[in-house]
């Protein structure tokens, strides 16, 4: 039985690669999320978008309130329409442009550098704050996700909003891209092979998201070494990978310490995948 979404949504997200928009929560619940992230901002010392690095990954290992959008109830019955019941969240990662930024994503596909099989994993990207043409809104390709991992070159964008900078190097054509603008509290689903880009931000307000990586349980990796990931509903009957708490405090050394652990062997991860794709010498899924 459905729990958000309606079969008509649901055929829709398997057929297009995604889905788009969906509310969460209303617009002064999100305005909420925003004033933590730039109180935390302001305690690091600066917008995320310029820290960079760990500073955007994996926030929900280190604050409460980011913990709190992760296990969203509505988001999750989304993602549990679309990939079951038992669920994982193997990252997240804030998005941000500030106001007339140059900053850019090409077009890409999440699976390329995650190492996750079978390819079953899907973004939720939450809305803090207007996403829209003109501040560099997700534009996806229509059926894109009929065409296995394209060939992707890293380090081959400036501007980039992505920290691998990375770009389909392959040929392929998009015609007619969606673009998906979203309001503060709402949220779109894409799926890991879905082909999509931003634009820059034109506009005279930060535009904010939060993108979170779900997968089910029994989705596993294929790297030399076992993966982190937080159990966020149902039950883990695989052991695929290294459940991570929940943060007890903002900031405590038990946070600390998972999302230090965590952040590293994304790291690793990321860099061992970049060479089997760059070497073509990917493992058999």
């Amino acid at each position: 039985m459905l729990k958000f979404l309606n079969a008509q949504q649901v055929e829709r997200y398997h057929r297009d690669g995604y889905l788009f928009p969906l509310r969460a929560m209303a617009r002064d619940e999100a305005a909420k999320y925003r004033a933590a992230l730039e109180a935390h901002e302001a305690r690091m010392g600066g917008p995320l978008s310029g820290l960079g690095g760990p500073a955007r990954f994996k926030n929900h290992l280190l604050l409460r309130w980011v913990h709190e959008l992760v296990v969203h109830p509505t988001v999750l019955d989304a993602v549990e329409d679309v990939i079951g019941p038992d669920i994982l969240c193997y990252t997240s990662t804030f998005f941000i442009k500030e106001p007339h930024s140059p900053q850019i994503t090409a077009w890409h596909q999440d699976a390329t550098y995650f190492g996750l099989r079978p390819h079953e994993h899907v973004t939720a990207w939450i809305a803090l704050t207007d996403s829209a043409p003109q501040s560099g809104c997700l534009e996806f390709a229509r059926g894109g996700g009929d065409l296995g991992i394209l060939r992707h070159k890293a380090n081959a964008i400036e501007h980039s909003v992505n920290g691998g900078r990375q770009k389909i190097v392959e040929g392929f054509e998009v015609i007619d891209p969606a673009f998906a603008p979203l309001r503060p509290g709402e949220f779109s689903l894409h799926h890991t092979l879905c082909l999509h880009r931003s634009a820059p931000n034109d506009g005279s307000e930060r535009r904010i998201g939060l993108g979170v990586s779900y997968v089910p349980t029994r989705v596993r990796h294929i790297g030399s070494k076992r993966m982190p990931a937080m159990l966020v509903r149902g039950d883990d009957r695989y052991g695929h990978f290294d459940l991570e708490p929940a943060p007890a405090g903002d900031f405590d050394d038990a946070a600390q310490a998972a999302h230090a652990h965590a952040y590293a062997r994304y790291r690793e991860n990321y860099n061992e995948q970049l060479a089997w794709h760059e070497a073509g010498t990917m493992p058999a899924e």
